[in-house]
């Protein structure tokens, strides 16, 4: 079992940029996809991008391919939401997931969750 813990969430700027953190202990975080799911008020949680165990494939939702790059660095077993060109819309409580259980896009697909990060863009 991971245990999966997210920092860099702030108040921003519209057009600024956060780089978001995924933590991760307790097994070996190169067996586990991961992926940025966010979830604004009165919404449903929402798959923002995924990355492959080895990072070499990544995937992302239309609207965030271009502005949003995930990383993740395996020797430091840690994950990365690069965000750029934030816009009052990215308000959200944003999460990592992770599954060692193939692929997927919905939030069913993850086995395990982070508390939250909380990233609030002004206009």
């Amino acid at each position: 079992q991971v245990q999966l813990v997210e920092s860099g969430g702030e108040l921003v700027q519209a057009g600024g940029s956060l780089r978001l953190s995924c933590a991760a202990s307790g097994h070996t975080f190169s067996s586990y996809t991961m992926a940025w799911f966010r979830q604004a008020p009165g919404k449903e949680r929402e798959f923002v991008a995924g990355i492959s165990r080895s990072g070499g494939s990544t995937y992302y939702t239309d609207s965030k391919r271009g502005r949003f790059i995930i990383s993740r660095d395996n020797a430091k077993n840690t994950m990365y939401l690069q965000m750029n060109s934030l816009k009052p819309e990215d308000t959200a409580v944003y999460y990592c997931a992770a599954t060692n259980m193939g692929t997927g896009v919905a939030v069913r697909d993850y086995d395990y969750w982070g508390q939250g990060t909380q990233v609030t863009v002004s206009s």
